[in-house]
């Protein structure tokens, strides 16, 4: 059996649906906070979404400031 490395097929299927299952839900929240929908794509960073979920939860306490 011989290991070549690297990222197979299935990978990258699993990387695609990993992806879209964490971009979807931020692609519609942020427009509703006044935040563009490409910055969803942050959240395919690792703590990436934590950071943006963050962002999103204290928006309206920077904005009265």
């Amino acid at each position: 059996m011989m290991y070549y490395g690297g990222f197979g097929g299935g990978m990258w299927v699993g990387f695609l649906i990993v992806a879209v299952l964490l971009v979807a839900p931020f692609w519609r929240i942020l427009p509703r906070n006044g935040i563009p929908n490409w910055v969803a794509l942050v959240a395919i960073i690792p703590l990436g979404a934590l950071v943006l979920l963050w962002v999103v939860a204290f928006k309206d306490m920077i904005e009265k400031r």
